[in-house]
């Protein structure tokens, strides 16, 4: 913080007072000259060794740093950091295919594949990949849409599915799903559009995240109760979920309760005072595994299912299950939800990736991201799994137990490869309510990110109607359309910003060249007979109809004159003249520019402002000789916007007043393809095309009027005050 004592530090500079068409001259302006598509795609196409090499590691980064990994430091940790991970991985993927709505043994897959792919292509040493819950469940609500809970319901060559041909035709959805998600994911890394999820800003992400969570817990409360519920997609799908959680909450199984309230009670309870000592603990605590081993055990030796009922886990098959194609059919039933699901999975995988890239000080290459997501989901597809993204919980444990790289991703896969070949037994016993408490457990993170709406209020109130908008659609709507819903909202947002800027008008520090708007301080000054205006926004056509009121109301004019229907010499009053043109716009110009090129007639008009007016007419006087247009906070303006503003520039020049342009930079507000235009060339006496600053066109402005204000010959002494810590 700086201090708010004024600064006694000084200095003068002196130099030229440049518009930018001098200062173009002076410092030789260069061309640059765009390359064509042609020569873009020559240059692509050239090759050396070098170049293929660097190609090459740019796609396969696993070449990169694997041939720099110095094993005698890192490799300890990443083994210990993927023998903890490998065993939360193992568990969460059988808990998040609850989400998906398939067997737990496909989580295991979920969790298991994707590193394989990721340990090659990926950009993040941290992340551990796997099943997502978000994703989960944005694939288990198609999946519930095409094969209904009902059995009943679907028929396969006319006859009823049991629960294994539901099981399997519920895989082919959820897999076929996966190959689609990975499709997008590989034509948007290599179209290079990653910097699309940019529009996916913080507030929606936040607002959308804990929405899933909510209808993440909603799906789980059914499991936990071990009570049916009807398969609800769309709007209005999680209260219809909870309706009928209550009308059936008298079937409730006691055992499965008690289970996964105790699961949800203590996974909490031990990770909060895992976080809170966590200086003091080493390794965090796999409670998980831990709840998970005890749960198991203890349905075995109650035998929980047959006395209570309880619903079990129930067969694992050992091993895994052949390559299995996707279902090309129903990617077109699948295709809206597909798209969505892989621009989530992508935008929270990379959130975190960047959180960790830039802890540790490395880079994150978004495109190459989406390529390496994408080649993982497309294998996965093949292999009866589910979509994979990352868990925020599991890559936490992956880097608090010191994982240095993706070795450490590999050693978690071959625990998880072992769980599946060898240890899937044992955990057949386990009940499901266990698993959903887990999950249930581990959305404390995404439910906590309410408490953060306050203090977002507080430092901007759109990006809370962001937050609260996102988090509102996607509970009602459901989460693919809730998101668009707040996508488009977010979007709206910036489009009213730009529509209704902030215009002003400013003020000089006395003795320096820093101008303010003069509603905000009190001690500005405003040089008689110039206004300086200023607006921060680009001009546009859904703005430029307010920046032309803003304008008129600043300067205070009321009246604009029209020179057409006098004779010449001739001494009128100004009552006379006066045209209330609401718009600054004017029919009778247009259909001049279009019979005489655009040029006004010169008449010799002489106003007198002293002779008598109507009892009944107030005409206000135009107390300003020059306007400053500071277009310095202006990065483009478009066709409408330069048609509006020649039509404004034209009404002033008509009552005598000079229209400066300041701070007009580049190529889409250079004077000479604009403001040139803007006037017709009758007109330019009145019009100085581009200076720097609002300053420097101001000391020019008084240097063109020796007669009202100070000379200001050859170079100009200009003194700024310089605040301390800068």
């Amino acid at each position: 913080i700086m201090s708010p004592e004024p600064s006694d530090t000084l200095y003068s500079i002196s130099r030229p007072v440049y518009s930018t068409p001098t200062f173009e001259h002076d410092h030789e302006r260069q061309e640059r000259a765009p390359q064509s598509l042609r020569e873009r795609f020559v240059n692509s196409c050239r090759c050396s060794g070098k170049g293929a090499l660097r190609v090459l590691k740019s796609h396969f980064p696993v070449i990169d740093w694997l041939s720099k990994y110095p094993a005698k430091e890192w490799f300890i940790s990443d083994l210990i950091s993927g023998v903890s991970t490998g065993l939360v991985c193992s568990l969460q993927g059988m808990a998040y295919a609850l989400l998906v709505s398939v067997a737990p043994v496909y989580g295991l897959y979920s969790a298991f594949f994707p590193i394989l792919t990721y340990f090659l292509l990926g950009t993040s040493r941290h992340i551990s990949v796997g099943p997502f819950p978000v994703t989960c469940l944005m694939v288990g609500s198609v999946v519930l849409t095409l094969v209904p809970n009902n059995p009943t319901l679907l028929a396969l060559n006319g006859t009823v599915l049991n629960d294994t041909d539901l099981q399997a035709k519920r895989i082919v959805v959820a897999s076929t799903m996966t190959v689609l998600v990975g499709l997008f994911q590989l034509a948007m890394g290599f179209l290079q559009v990653g910097f699309l999820v940019r529009y996916l800003s913080e507030p929606l992400v936040g607002g959308f995240t804990t929405a899933a969570a909510m209808h993440v817990f909603v799906s789980q409360i059914s499991i936990i109760l071990s009570v049916s519920t009807g398969s609800y997609n769309g709007p209005f799908s999680m209260f219809k979920t909870l309706s009928d959680v209550f009308s059936n909450i008298h079937l409730t199984n006691i055992a499965d309760l008690v289970a996964g309230l105790l699961t949800i009670v203590v996974v909490v309870t031990v990770k909060e005072v895992s976080a809170r000592f966590q200086h003091k603990i080493s390794i965090p605590i796999p409670i998980e595994v831990l709840v998970t081993m005890l749960a198991a055990g203890i349905s075995y030796a109650a035998d929980l299912h047959s006395i209570y009922g309880a619903s079990i886990v129930s067969e694992i098959p050992m091993g895994f299950i052949p390559v299995q194609p996707p279902n090309t059919e129903l990617f077109w039933d699948i295709l809206g939800p597909s798209l969505s699901t892989a621009i989530v999975g992508y935008a929270v995988a990379v959130s975190v990736a960047k959180v960790y890239a830039s802890k540790y000080d490395y880079t994150i290459n978004g495109n190459q991201e989406l390529l390496a997501f994408g080649v993982s989901n497309i294998f996965c597809g093949f292999f009866s799994s589910f979509v994979s993204s990352t868990a925020l919980s599991r890559t936490a444990v992956q880097e608090s137990t010191g994982g240095k790289t993706q070795v450490a991703g590999i050693v978690s896969a071959v625990l998880v490869m072992i769980v599946i070949l060898a240890l899937g037994n044992l955990l057949e016993p386990l009940q499901k309510s266990v698993l959903a408490g887990i999950v249930i457990a581990n959305l404390k993170g995404m439910f906590l990110q309410m408490t953060e709406v306050p203090s977002l209020w507080r430092k901007n109130g759109t990006d809370c109607y962001i937050w609260i908008a996102t988090f509102v659609a996607c509970v009602v709507l459901g989460l693919d359309v809730g998101l668009l819903a707040g996508l488009g909202f977010e979007m709206a947002t910036v489009v009213i910003r730009t529509q209704f800027p902030a215009c002003s008008a400013l003020g000089n520090v006395p003795g320096t060249d820093i101008y303010r708007n003069i509603s905000d301080y009190k001690n500005l000054t405003e040089v008689p007979g110039i206004k300086i205006f200023k607006c921060n926004s680009p001009l546009y056509f859904a703005n430029i109809d307010y920046f032309k009121e803003s304008l008129r109301n600043i300067v205070n004019l009321r009246l604009v004159v029209s020179l057409f229907a006098f004779p010449q010499d001739s001494v009128v009053s100004v009552v006379s003249l006066g045209l209330d043109n609401e718009g600054f716009e004017s029919d009778r110009d247009l259909e001049l520019e279009k019979r005489g090129g655009g040029q006004d007639p010169v008449v010799d008009v002489k106003v007198d402002w002293a002779l008598e007016l109507p009892v009944r007419v107030s005409v206000p006087r135009v107390h300003i000789h020059s306007l400053v247009l500071d277009f310095s906070a202006v990065s483009f303006l478009d066709v409408v916007a330069v048609k509006s503003l020649r039509l404004v520039i034209k009404e002033f020049v008509r009552i005598g007043v000079s229209v400066y342009i300041a701070g007009c930079d580049g190529k889409y507000c250079w004077p000479q393809s604009i403001v040139y235009h803007l006037v017709s060339k009758s007109h330019t006496q009145y019009v100085s095309m581009g200076f720097d600053s609002p300053h420097l066109t101001l000391l020019y402005t008084r240097k063109k009027l020796p007669l009202t204000h100070n000379t200001f010959q050859g170079r100009v002494s200009l003194r700024l005050v310089l605040v301390q810590g800068w």
